[in-house]
């Protein structure tokens, strides 16, 4: 495929994409590819560098050096093409509170100067039931939950067709009602057909809504894939079950398999566990995986040595293991 091809099929790209404010680098050369209809997690402790970015994929913010390409179009040359095919809720919504919510929905569509007046009434409404807030759409933005208030923003996003819609920490402050409010709301956009980019620090909800993600970690870009590709990097485990802990270590010794150590629970509970292999996607990785001995070669060892074996797996990183050792950092959860 060239790479004309290859960018048609991308909603956001960059190349070596820097953003500096004097002397500290924000944003330090990163190369980002979110595909055409993914719901794309765009992850990384708060001061990663990731509103940054995405004001400068907006046009609110210039680059210092690199490119950026939104819907196939150079960033920020096309912005008047590209900005009416993109949704955007940035630091949260803003409405009048003594406004309705239908009414704050016709104020800022009114302040759109590409929008027809004619169908203003029937976006209004169509975004309302999009986000199933039709049945509020009279009252007080100030009696709204933070739920409602960011479907509302979401609705404002929606108030035209979109091919992508960016949202920055769309959870951020809601409650466990409100977060299912908007998760749920992102994937039936998704299903839509709308590529969906969203920037958060909440592990949680990049796992449960999104296809693709992308780790930030002090303005670099220090991952990015699927959600799988990701969980398949970093260290992957055996973990035995037995009654006999102290023979299985010595056979996985002899295997070259150091057994980790374990908390009470886990000794308590006959469980034994070892680095297997780890997975960095480089040739060395390859070759050395290659060495790690197979799943089946070590039950046949353990049971060969008279080991009772109750349960036998192989444990992937998980997507918190993962992050924590790509940033050096914690991630947020849960909320």
């Amino acid at each position: 495929m060239t790479a004309e091809g290859h960018s048609a099929e991308l909603a956001i790209e960059t190349k070596g994409l820097t953003k500096r404010f004097g002397h500290q680098v924000a944003v330090n050369g990163i190369d980002l590819a979110v595909p055409r209809g993914a719901v794309f997690g765009f992850l990384g402790p708060n001061g990663s560098g990731k509103t940054t970015t995405i004001r400068v994929l907006l046009g609110l913010a210039a680059a210092t050096s690199g490119q950026a390409r939104v819907l196939g179009q150079e960033m920020p040359r096309s912005l008047r093409e590209v900005l009416p095919r993109v949704g955007a809720l940035i630091e949260g919504p803003a409405f009048y509170p003594f406004l309705s919510g239908a009414a704050n929905l016709h104020r800022l569509d009114t302040a759109d100067r590409d929008a027809p007046s004619r169908t203003r009434a029937a976006r209004v409404h169509l975004a309302l039931e999009r986000v199933g807030l039709t049945q509020a759409a009279g009252k007080k933005v100030r009696a709204y939950s933070l739920g409602m208030k960011q479907r509302l923003g979401i609705a404002n996003a929606l108030l035209a067709p979109r091919e992508l819609l960016v949202l920055d920490e769309p959870t951020n402050g809601l409650d466990p009602q409100g977060t299912r409010e908007v998760r749920a709301l992102v994937r039936l956009l998704a299903a839509e057909g709308t590529t969906v980019f969203v920037s958060s620090h909440l592990l949680a909800e990049v796992e449960q809504m999104c296809t693709h993600a992308a780790v930030m970690s002090a303005g670099r870009l220090v991952a990015q894939g699927t959600l799988d590709d990701l969980r398949r990097s970093g260290t992957s485990r055996v973990q035995i079950r037995t009654p006999d802990s102290a023979a299985a270590q010595r056979v996985l010794a002899g295997l070259g398999l150091m057994a980790e150590k374990s908390d009470q629970a886990a000794t308590a509970d006959g469980l034994v566990t070892a680095v297997l292999a780890v997975h960095t996607g480089t040739q060395e990785e390859s070759q050395e995986s290659r060495h790690a001995p197979k799943p089946e070669t070590i039950v046949a060892a353990l049971v060969a040595a008279g080991v009772r074996v109750r349960g036998f797996a192989v444990l992937g990183s998980s997507l918190e293991e993962r992050f924590v050792a790509l940033t050096g950092e914690g991630f947020d959860v849960a909320q």
